[in-house]
């Protein structure tokens, strides 16, 4: 009789500060901007802080930090 032992995995936890790449529900989480306005700021190939990964939107952290330093307004 072979007895299995179940392996658990455990889901590592980064905090968002430390993450190199968010997505945008996790940059909504992080800046306060709404999910739609990220999405408009990040529809166009020219967006210094967007990541794309197939269809699935990345936000380059600190080039967004860097990118919202800079605005005046959005």
């Amino acid at each position: 009789m072979i007895v299995s032992n179940p392996v658990k995995k455990e889901r590592l936890e980064v905090p968002i500060w430390h993450k190199p790449y968010l997505t945008i529900d996790e940059a909504t989480a992080y800046t306060g901007i709404g999910r739609e306005k990220l999405r408009e700021m990040t529809r166009f190939a020219d967006c210094p802080f967007v990541l794309w990964v197939g269809k699935r939107r990345m936000i380059k952290r600190e080039l967004f930090d860097e990118y919202i330093e800079k605005m005046y307004e959005i």
